[in-house]
């Protein structure tokens, strides 16, 4: 692939990705998008750190996300290893391969998956948003060229997908206090209470119901009175 084809190609991808409206779709376009960049390419698989844990919440078909969701539980995999140890993690042959050889084993028989790509998807220079993968059934399928250009398109996708999910969490913050502005109206008019002893009404039922605030506020709103 020419520079001139790939720097078009990547420009058309940024366009795409920030048309997406929230993570769901952004992960899905990533997806659809990755094999373009690859002339090698059968299947994509997008793994996110969430929490502590490691999940692959995108991938080309149901299998491919099962079997990549098996490198953590298993505790190998080129996936895990870009995450935990190399940014990029290039396997020429999984069915040789030694360094991961129960899952390497599992994804020749499964899907006859030969060659892996894993990049990771840096958010600040040590940590991760999680990985980029890309899996042909050719072995030796991916040359230095695409180990370079695939480190472009990771990059590109770790910024566009941390904006996706930023924005997402910053719209549900607005939503969560809108609400629970409403609520706290709700009960300072219904029952004569100031503000602060409102709020600490509210917040004692989420306490003892085990249940978040802002869905205590949302039930408020609903009912126009406290819970029962």
């Amino acid at each position: 692939m020419s520079r001139e084809i790939f720097e078009r190609q990547l420009a058309d991808a940024v366009r795409e990705l920030d048309a997406q409206e929230d993570p769901p779709h952004t992960l899905e376009t990533i997806v659809a998008i990755t094999p373009e960049f690859f002339e090698g390419c059968d299947y994509v698989g997008v793994s996110l750190v969430e929490h502590g844990r490691v999940h692959t919440p995108a991938a080309t078909n149901e299998k491919l996300r099962e079997l990549d969701e098996s490198q953590y539980d298993l505790g190998q995999g080129p996936c895990r290893d870009a995450i935990r140890n190399h940014p990029t993690v290039l396997v020429h042959d999984l069915a040789t391969d030694s360094r991961w050889p129960e899952w390497g084993r599992a994804m020749v028989a499964e899907l006859g998956i030969r060659s892996s790509l894993s990049f990771r998807l840096f958010t600040r220079r040590h940590d991760s948003w999680g990985a980029l993968n890309v899996y042909a059934t050719k072995a030796n399928a991916f040359s230095e060229e695409d180990v370079l250009h695939g480190q472009t398109i990771a990059a590109m996708c770790a910024v566009v997908l941390a904006r996706s999910i930023q924005d997402e969490q910053l719209a549900t913050a607005l939503e969560s206090r809108t609400v629970i502005g409403q609520a706290l109206g709700i009960v300072m008019e219904r029952y004569g209470l100031d503000e602060g002893t409102a709020f600490n009404v509210l917040r004692r039922i989420a306490s003892q119901d085990n249940l978040k605030l802002r869905n205590v506020a949302a039930q408020i709103v609903s009912d126009r009175a406290l819970p029962s």
